[in-house]
């Protein structure tokens, strides 16, 4: 069995801005953060959400099934980084520096 390793646990971030002029973008952009949800992704910071991977090949599948839910207008960014590359992220809020909590981890089971 290979080691655990930061460098191939990964994370899958969504990123999106989507329109909410109208009843129907405001809803659907709610089931597009509901879908995400259901998916496991947890909020990051306000239209952007994180998913923690065992691995680049489990990352994957989260992507295509972002990828098959993609709303018609407005724009998603899905962006896949190591464990490693996440625990450099460095957070601000105002000038203070403040730590970057990962969310809860989810067991999953094969």
């Amino acid at each position: 069995m290979e080691r655990l390793s930061e460098y191939r646990i990964m994370w899958v971030l969504v990123l999106y801005d989507l329109p909410t002029d109208t009843k129907k973008e405001r809803k659907t952009a709610a089931d597009f953060r509901k879908k995400i949800m259901g998916d496991g992704f947890t909020m990051f910071q306000f239209s952007m959400y994180i998913r923690h991977c065992a691995s680049v090949e489990n990352a994957k599948v989260h992507t295509v099934r972002v990828k098959k839910i993609l709303p018609e207008k407005g724009s998603v960014a899905i962006m896949t980084i190591t464990d490693k590359q996440f625990g450099d992220i460095e957070l601000f809020v105002g000038k203070k520096e403040k730590a970057v909590s990962a969310p809860f981890q989810q067991l999953e089971l094969f």
